[in-house]
């Protein structure tokens, strides 16, 4: 190659205004979508539901919500022109605690199922090393599902791209503002706030939420100078025990807290990992992503030894690695899964979440799938990944109940 050929160096811009301009022109259009769907002035709000979909929920006969309402009891429900009702969750969650006030013994926990004296709070982690696995989906249609059941919910999103508070109905980019995140909650300086002044309550009634943005890898920084000179001396100092402690401050509030783990591991994830309970590792069932989680196992076992060996206490109620986007009819796809199965046996949850174009057109609104309703889509189409979604929360609240000693 001539001289005259080859590239002037010199003239190249830098790679840092080229990204800089990349950033700026994606953030641009992506707010500019964002305000069309979502304008600044506008909320989410969560649909009302039928009487048939309000009597599952709560356990319950139809003709059984429609004696309360002629005999005047609990919350009128809105009625179309056409005499169908519909409830609000916030409707349906006051009908479960007139149910529970009338019912005997454990009775009143199928109505209302907080936690009793002597169960714990249940932390569930879910994560996985790889991004594109489905974790923020699973973290988002679980923590709806245990808020639509009945349970006081607290998410905690953990990550600083904050896509599960995208998508329960707060944008990190508008409307989170410095010091709104976990992190005010687990920072090592005199900005350090309670949890409680951070949570945010959410159109889902039951479901609050720590919102997060990219203010949280001030967590990743900070902690290895905190670290290396030792300046933090007060009890909660220690890096793994953090999240925890925060999460203690209002435990009394809630029946479970659904963390959203950042796809790598970092400070952030391992202190999310120390405040759990229980860790759900979402797997899309290739031998890539096999391959990755299998990496991401071994440096877990490594960092989770050492935060062992300084005072930290490792103790879930389960672990089980959940299968995400899974297409049975894909043969690969059912090698991996018979392989995973074959070596974690029970690990591996029983239901697997199918790959589905409901949750996938649900998502382009930044919505899902137990917001958008059956109306929105082709019900066989509904109905196929609602009975999937149904089913891994259903095992998931299982173990749960497991270990809260429940049958």
């Amino acid at each position: 190659m001539n001289a005259s050929a080859q590239i002037d160096r010199a003239r190249l811009p830098n790679v840092d205004d080229v990204i800089g301009a990349h950033a700026e022109l994606l953030g641009s259009q992506l707010q500019s979508i964002s305000e069309t769907l979502f304008p600044p002035t506008a909320s989410k709000a969560l649909r009302r539901f039928t009487s048939g979909e309000a009597a599952k929920l709560i356990g319950v006969s139809d003709s059984t919500l429609r004696k309360m309402t002629l005999a005047g009891d609990g919350p009128l429900p809105e009625t179309a022109s056409n005499g169908r009702r519909f409830y609000s969750l916030s409707d349906i969650n006051e009908i479960r605690a007139i149910f529970a006030a009338n019912a005997r013994g454990r009775e009143a926990i199928d109505f209302v199922p907080h936690r009793r004296e002597g169960e714990h709070l249940q932390v569930l982690a879910v994560t996985n090393f790889k991004g594109g696995s489905g974790k923020t989906t699973t973290s988002a249609h679980l923590a709806q599902y245990l808020a639509l059941a009945g349970y006081r919910v607290l998410a905690i999103d953990l990550d600083p791209q904050a896509s599960l508070s995208a998508l329960l109905g707060v944008l990190p980019e508008l409307h989170v503002g410095h010091n709104e995140t976990l992190y005010a909650a687990i920072r090592y300086d005199e900005g350090r706030r309670p949890l409680r002044d951070v949570i945010r309550h959410t159109y889902f009634d039951g479901l609050d939420l720590v919102p997060g943005n990219l203010e949280l890898m001030e967590f990743e920084h900070t902690t290895p100078k905190v670290l290396a000179d030792g300046s933090a001396s007060d009890a909660g100092a220690i890096f793994f025990a953090r999240v925890a402690s925060a999460i203690d401050e209002v435990a009394d509030d809630y029946d479970v807290v659904v963390i959203d783990c950042p796809p790598q591991l970092g400070f952030l994830t391992l202190a999310g990992l120390c405040a759990a309970t229980s860790m759900i590792v979402t797997v899309h069932p290739q031998m890539l992503d096999v391959s990755s989680m299998s990496q991401f196992l071994l440096m877990t076992r490594d960092l989770l030894g050492v935060v062992r060996d300084a005072g930290g206490t490792l103790k879930f109620d389960f672990v089980r690695y959940l299968l995400t986007r899974y297409e049975p009819q894909d043969a690969p796809q059912t090698k991996v899964v018979a392989l995973l199965r074959n070596l974690f046996d029970d690990h591996v949850l029983t239901s697997p979440m199918v790959k589905s174009a409901a949750i996938s057109d649900a998502g382009l609104t930044k919505q899902t799938l137990y917001e958008i309703g059956p109306g929105n889509l082709t019900r066989s189409t509904y109905d196929r990944a609602m009975e999937s979604l149904t089913m891994v929360n259903g095992e998931i609240e299982d173990l749960m109940k497991l270990a809260w000693g429940r049958t």
